[in-house]
């Protein structure tokens, strides 16, 4: 999931480096509509991502976060080189919500995040709870599966 946020977030970045080199087009406005940010949140509406994962972020939980960090701070740096800038011309269409401009794009950052966040919760809430294990033993071990919960 932490490779998924990446690669979306990599996405997202290089269309709004790419964008904001150029001239805003105009777009009419009743084109410029597009869907609520909080239905990514809420997670009503399940979706398969348009872009595949890059299998090469797929490291260790450190090294995954890192690449989170990186990438973050790499959008942050965008926001602050482009602080002076009204980046609110600036659109292209997400493949489900409609046309967002540059800052939608990065409330959908969060939002994006938001919503794996929620989706980890809920899996861990599935997963068996473990009582008193020592650190050499097998978590699962001593424990019936139960298909019914999956």
């Amino acid at each position: 999931m932490v490779a998924h946020l990446v690669t979306v977030e990599r996405a997202i970045l290089g269309g709004a480096d790419r964008i904001t080199q150029k001239t805003p087009k105009y777009i009419p406005f009743t084109k410029r509509f597009h869907l609520p940010l909080w239905l990514v949140e809420s997670r009503l509406i399940r979706r398969r991502s348009p872009i595949p994962l890059d299998h090469g972020l797929l490291a260790d939980k450190e090294g995954m976060l890192a690449e989170l960090r990186a990438v973050r701070e790499r959008t942050l740096a965008f926001l602050e080189e482009t602080r002076k800038r009204d980046l609110s011309a600036y659109r292209w269409t997400h493949a489900f919500l409609g046309m967002l401009n540059v800052y939608e794009w990065i409330e959908m950052i969060a939002a994006h995040q938001v919503r794996h966040t929620k989706q980890m919760r809920e899996l861990g809430g599935r997963l068996p709870k473990a009582v008193g294990i020592s650190q050499n033993q097998n978590v699962f071990a001593h424990q019936p599966v139960r298909r019914d919960r999956y």
